[in-house]
């Protein structure tokens, strides 16, 4: 039985290592304002060093996939020595057993009720889901837009090239910064044989924050569902699934949650589970259980114990705190390097349009060449990004992120513009 409490329970390896240390420190900046506390490195400190990454790189490219935390990584050390004593026995009868705590966690992060979440591997997983299992026609529209991801993009064109589907993509330019703009261009685009919306809450290339509430609630008007693709949003913002309005929502639990690596969630509003059918066979597949979506087959029990680490990881530091941690670093070094000569930033400054994505280049060099130059000479590991009209290196910190490392990257940024210049 201590074995089943894992993550879920007062002796969970996160108490063991720090609830002590970050009480004190949560105590310190209680008396703060939200601004305030987002710069307060004393507390981000102890935050800091709960993780393990390789002082030798800079590492700003979390919107691909982030580093976990210590107590996170002893987790899943700890679950798969425990499970490689016997897998059939400790995986089948005991881990097993610790899915259904976590769904409950994982619920009350979400805001949502735990008969509406499914745990499996990433957004990918979590949204081709329910993409593909849609009961749809030859004829039936889908929207979505060229900034989409690619995986979600080839997911539909798959059900267009198979099934005669008609799907529109938009094509933004980013940043936008009126919500009015965005919502009116879905809006625009219905025709009558419109049945899914398909938006990205934060877009990956670029770090836009999509005003999901504004379309979910147009889309309504409409009678049309709504799918979220919240890979970059959960864990990262502050919100409620429930409360954005939509009727499907994936995303990867790797990015801003730290969980392991290979870690994902699935909501579905409880009454359209029914009409899912799974992406993995199951023998109750028009069943109302949001678990006929977990027959993955042998899976990684480990993992689903590191994820309960990392929602004590998260809960611990509070999401608007660790929302407003994240996008007080994205505007430290983007407001310092926007005015720079030949610097160019791609990202809106403004809280509602961005919070950890930021993207940069450099006038006379490509995205890759500044993506080498960044890591060649300073060992600052970020992406270069050229997809659709989008073209740039995406920064990304994370709470981990220092503001010395932060320094070097204004710093790299502006010797290397001043060498362009030349």
């Amino acid at each position: 039985m201590g074995l089943l409490a894992g993550a879920f329970s007062a002796n969970s390896l996160f108490n063991q290592l720090h609830a002590a240390s970050w009480e004190d420190a949560s105590r310190k900046i209680q008396h703060l304002s939200p601004e305030a506390a987002a710069a307060d490195e004393d507390y981000w400190g102890v935050i800091q060093q709960s993780y393990t990454v390789n002082s030798n790189l800079i590492i700003l490219n979390n919107g691909g996939v982030s580093p976990s935390p210590r107590v996170v990584q002893e987790a899943v050390e700890q679950y798969n020595k425990l499970t490689n004593q016997g897998p059939s026995y400790y995986m089948w009868r005991i881990l097993d057993q610790g899915r259904e705590p976590l769904r409950q966690k994982l619920a009350i992060l979400a805001g949502c009720s735990p008969e509406e979440i499914a745990i499996n591997r990433n957004a990918t997983e979590a949204l081709n889901t329910v993409i593909f299992g849609l009961d749809m026609k030859a004829g039936d529209q889908v929207i979505g837009t060229k900034q989409d991801y690619p995986n979600m993009i080839n997911a539909w064109k798959q059900r267009e090239q198979r099934e005669g589907i008609v799907y529109t993509q938009l094509n933004f330019k980013f940043p936008i910064e009126n919500d009015e703009e965005i919502v009116s261009a879905y809006e625009n685009a219905i025709t009558p044989k419109t049945k899914i919306i398909h938006i990205t809450h934060i877009i990956n290339w670029i770090g836009q924050i999509m005003p999901v509430k504004k379309i979910c609630a147009m889309a309504k008007k409409h009678n049309i569902e709504v799918i979220v693709d919240g890979a970059h949003s959960f864990g990262l913002l502050d919100y409620r699934i429930p409360d954005l309005g939509c009727d499907y929502f994936g995303t990867s639990l790797h990015k801003f949650l730290s969980a392991p690596i290979g870690s994902g969630m699935l909501w579905i509003k409880k009454e359209k589970i029914e009409k899912i059918w799974p992406l993995v066979c199951n023998d109750k597949p028009r069943s109302e259980d949001i678990r006929k979506f977990e027959t993955l087959g042998t899976r990684s029990f480990p993992i689903e114990q590191g994820i309960g680490e990392a929602v004590n990881f998260q809960n611990a530091i509070g999401s608007k705190r660790k929302e407003d941690r994240i996008r007080y670093l994205k505007n430290y070094w983007a407001g310092k390097v926007k005015d720079i000569p030949k610097v160019k930033i791609h990202t809106s400054f403004k809280p509602e349009y961005a919070c950890a994505i930021c993207g940069v280049s450099i006038d006379g060099m490509t995205p890759g060449e500044l993506d080498s130059a960044l890591f060649n000479t300073y060992k600052i590991h970020t992406v270069g990004i050229v997809w659709e009209n989008v073209s740039c290196v995406r920064i990304t910190p994370h709470v981990y992120t220092k503001l010395q490392d932060l320094d070097k990257l204004v710093m790299a940024i502006g010797e290397i513009a001043d060498k362009k210049k030349a």
